[in-house]
């Protein structure tokens, strides 16, 4: 009798012979094996969720400290200008200020090639360590460096020289940062604990803008220009020396700990090389940075540059855009987690393609409110501007490191993403300011935005779904040993070998599965 019949099944498999199982079920069962290759326990990493909060809290910190710094430079332009260049025209001494702000991401993807391959190499979370205390320090310098008045063209030599070691050492910041939580995540609540990532994003601008706002309201212009300026820039000294603690004190990733033990075991991890690296990833690097440009328009759009259009360009008090700012941030930190759990639910793409649309339809009118200098309509129009951003950060941070393979993911996010951020998110302040100085239309950065959104609309078409999904080159990710246990047992029901009438011990778990039980990850303070 003829072990296989012509006649495919629905899923496109020859059809076994039942006598043919029967009286040869050991080979058909080594058959059924490597046509449909199942996981046993020991494939599958259990992370803990206090192991998974200890590791966000890290990362979330040195994006807090990032954003703190980015932030208190971007609130303080027109105070840094009048500091650190010589008087003259106010707009040129924004401008200039601007100016040095996108400099230092030039550096960036400089950082990026030089972190992202050590990250793949010696682990995430010593480079994220490094990287921590580097920018705390380029911070703390700027606090340090005297005025125009008192040194001259040193003052600003000196500033860009900070502002070089920010961006250098930022280049490999979020890009580990946003692996490193990736990787501690389970596959079902990836989008939830990604979400903390961009909430230290807003705790951090918060932090900064309501620094700024105190500072502001309690000392009068002399005062700030004299040293007021200088306090937010020494906070980063001591701040950077936590963050750096709390992320040396962690494991490194079960995935990063998975490739140790390949290397371990005798194979060899392939050297980072730049040619072979572009020509297999070039299509997810290119798609990570159309993201990233137009995550990056509208978060630097809102976040840094929107206090300057507030009170250059609308007249409006320093003092109150920034209050509209941070409670426009409030409000997106009370809403990020649960959208970041929806995208769990119902996936990135729609969360993401509805930022997009919401982008291109509300820009406008959202600039046009903003026009009006009412207090009602400025918040409305922010808080508009807002909630499409609130769609990009509460997903691209589980969106971005589900493009790429373990062995290269911190690489390839710190490339792209700061390439991406180079072009387009150092200058939007720049190019807003100069876009609406040379047109004399405000309405100028909603249109910019606009354009950003749309061509980030066309890359989401091309995402692919990777909610509730496994990390590319990483085994699935579950919470408890139990849900392990469950991801198993639920395998062998539909396995073809459980069809046939005579075959139930072929159902029940596979003696295979229950080999080698994984320790839950995380037992390290």
């Amino acid at each position: 009798m003829s072990a296989e019949t012509t006649q495919p099944t629905h899923d496109s498999e020859p059809e076994w012979d039942p006598e043919a199982v029967r009286r040869h079920r050991g080979l058909f069962r080594v058959i059924d094996r490597r046509r449909n290759p199942k996981l046993r326990r020991s494939d599958i990493t259990v992370t803990e969720e206090p192991a998974v909060r200890r590791a966000v809290k890290a990362a979330m910190l040195g994006n807090a400290m990032e954003w703190f710094d980015f932030g208190i430079y971007s609130y303080m332009a027109v105070t840094l200008g009048k500091v650190f260049f010589p008087s003259g025209n106010p707009t040129a001494q924004t401008l200039a200020s601007f100016g040095a702000f996108a400099a230092a991401f030039l550096l960036r993807p400089i950082g990026g090639f030089v972190f992202g391959p050590l990250g793949d190499r010696i682990g995430r979370k010593k480079v994220l360590a490094l990287t921590m205390i580097m920018m705390a320090l380029g911070t703390f310098g700027i606090g340090l460096v005297p005025s125009y008045a008192a040194i001259g063209l040193w003052a600003p030599a000196l500033l860009l020289l900070f502002r070089v070691i920010q961006g250098f050492s930022t280049g490999g910041e979020y890009g580990g940062a946003a692996t490193f939580i990736a990787e501690y995540a389970p596959d079902k609540r990836r989008g939830f604990f990604g979400s903390y990532l961009e909430f230290g994003t807003l705790a951090g601008y918060v932090g900064a803008a309501g620094l700024v706002t105190v500072l502001t309201t309690v000392l009068d212009d002399g005062a700030m220009t004299s040293w007021g300026w200088r306090v937010p820039f020494l906070v980063a000294g001591p701040l950077g020396l936590i963050g750096m603690y709390m992320r040396l004190k962690l494991e490194d990733t079960p995935a990063y700990q998975e490739l140790e033990r390949e290397q371990e075991g005798g194979a060899e991890r392939p050297k980072f090389r730049f040619g072979p690296f572009f020509r297999d990833h070039w299509r997810a690097l290119l798609l990570c940075m159309i993201l990233v440009a137009a995550y990056d328009i509208a978060d630097y759009g809102l976040l840094s540059y929107m206090p300057t259009y507030l009170t250059d360009e609308l007249k409006y008090g320093s003092t109150a855009g920034l209050v509209a700012i941070v409670v426009v941030m409030v409000v997106l930190m009370c809403l990020v987690h649960p959208l970041g759990a929806l995208s769990d639910r119902i996936g990135r793409k729609p969360v993401l393609l509805t930022g997009m649309i919401g982008f291109v339809v509300l820009s406008l009118p959202a600039f046009l409110l903003l026009r009006t200098g009412g207090h009602v309509a400025i918040y409305a129009g922010l808080l508009l501007i807002g909630l499409c951003l609130l769609m990009f950060l509460a997903t691209m941070s589980a969106v971005l490191p589900a493009l790429f393979p373990t062995e290269v993911r911190y690489s390839a996010l710190a490339i792209s993403f700061n390439v991406a951020g180079s072009l387009f998110g150092g200058t939007t302040p720049l190019v807003m300011e100069g876009l609406t100085s040379a047109t004399g239309n405000n309405l100028m950065p909603a249109f910019y935005i606009m354009l950003a959104a749309v061509v980030g609309a066309v890359a989401v078409l091309f995402l692919k779904e990777t909610a509730r999904q496994p990390l590319a080159g990483s085994p699935p990710a579950v919470s408890t040993p139990e849900e392990a246990a469950d991801m198993v047992a639920a395998q062998y029901p539909r396995g073809p070998l459980s069809q046939w009438p005579g075959d139930a011990e072929t159902t029940a778990a596979d003696p295979d599965s229950d080999r080698g039980t994984p320790e839950p990850v995380g037992t390290a303070v």
